[in-house]
């Protein structure tokens, strides 16, 4: 009989120490995936990326003009300029990107006009901002922003840090000033300990500065990879049908391409609008375009806009700067005539389409932040 209790001792103390190994390896398991970038790069992603072997003409000439978007989210870090990529930095980016308290109404967040749950922008012809006034123009997408050499339909601002501060300055858009954004953040205690970890050398971490270049490093991730069309270029042949492969053979013939290339489909060139004088000249809407922002413009910026993304494009509508048309055919249809001069088929405009259509990548997907509470020294909302 003491040979079973001595037995069952043992059992019982080996059992013991097992548990003890395993719930130190859970314990370190558990911190190393808390320890994990925010946003995760995968050998897989790297090795997909690749452009395999092919002798397909199409694929071919369709590589001389395009580039597929990267399937590692972090490669957008790689653009962006004086500001280091941290995970602290991309989670407070994160929450302030979803906090509407930076508005004056605290009503309003990024996330409002450029809504990631559709396309990155509002599925509105031009913006509703603080007391339900109406922007000057569409917004666009936020998504592969980050590949834009400028930002805005008329490129006053570099990046997408500048662009970061733009609205939320706008009194059309958020309405606040610097200094009331600072005010409400640093009434929040959490966000004090968020913007030191994501800044840790700054003594007096929350600026106005602080608060883009953290919205700048979670916008770099926002790209749609994967797209069919993408994966066409990586050499699957029968990733796009045959309508959508006519689509992309007549947008190339057709000289599409002059504005709408590489690997975000835009030139980030400035053109003029060819409707002056047509019956398409309402487009406008009356806006001068880059002329407006330019200290020394020419005959040339006027009328002339950045050539926007076309990725994603189902999901962008309404189109042009004015947000006028809202059906893809007929933009197509006006952009051929008006920038390139050429009336395109009923046939030929479907086969565009398509071809755009298959531009969809795989939309960004998050948890959406919790933000944490107001205190009593936090500003209150007005629509003042």
């Amino acid at each position: 009989m003491k040979r079973i209790y001595v037995l069952l001792a043992v059992m019982v103390a080996a059992v013991a120490l097992v548990g003890c190994k395993k719930a130190e390896d859970g314990k370190t398991a558990t911190d190393n995936t808390s320890a994990k970038p925010a946003v995760e790069s995968t050998e897989k992603a790297a090795s997909s990326d690749v452009l395999a072997e092919t002798q397909d003409e199409l694929i071919l000439e369709a590589r001389n003009n395009f580039e597929p978007i990267p399937l590692d989210p972090k490669e957008g870090f790689k653009l962006l300029k004086n500001n280091e990529a941290t995970d602290a930095k991309y989670e407070l980016g994160k929450m302030l990107y979803f906090e509407p308290r930076l508005s004056k109404s605290q009503l309003i967040s990024c996330n409002t006009c450029h809504n990631l749950s559709y396309g990155g922008d509002d599925y509105q012809s031009t913006s509703t901002g603080h007391g339900w006034k109406k922007g000057p123009r569409n917004a666009p997408t936020v998504l592969n922003a980050v590949y834009n050499s400028a930002q805005f339909w008329d490129g006053r601002e570099a990046d997408l840090k500048g662009q970061a501060k733009g609205p939320i300055q706008a009194g059309v858009e958020m309405a606040a000033t610097p200094e009331y954004v600072i005010e409400v953040l640093k009434s929040i205690p959490e966000y004090t300990e968020y913007f030191k970890a994501a800044f840790p050398d700054q003594a007096d971490p929350i600026t106005f500065d602080n608060v883009a270049s953290a919205i700048e490093v979670f916008e770099a991730t926002l790209l749609t990879p994967n797209s069919r069309f993408d994966k066409f270029l990586r050499g699957d042949s029968t990733a796009l049908n045959d309508t959508e492969k006519k689509g992309l053979k007549a947008f190339m013939d057709q000289g599409c391409t002059g504005c709408h290339a590489g690997i975000n489909l835009t030139s980030d060139g400035y053109h003029q609008f060819q409707v002056v004088g047509t019956d398409k000249e309402h487009l406008l809407a009356g806006d001068k375009g880059r002329s407006a922002v330019l200290k020394e413009a020419t005959e040339e910026d006027q009328f002339a806009f950045k050539a926007p993304t076309l990725r994603n494009i189902e999901y962008t509508a309404p189109y042009f700067h004015s947000g006028i048309v809202w059906d893809l055919r007929e933009a197509v249809a006006v952009m051929s005539s008006a920038q390139l001069g050429a009336e395109l088929t009923e046939e030929e405009i479907d086969q565009i389409v398509a071809f755009l259509k298959a531009t969809t990548g795989e939309m960004p997907r998050m948890d959406y932040p919790i933000l944490p509470p107001s205190t009593i020294k936090t500003p209150k909302p007005t629509m003042d």
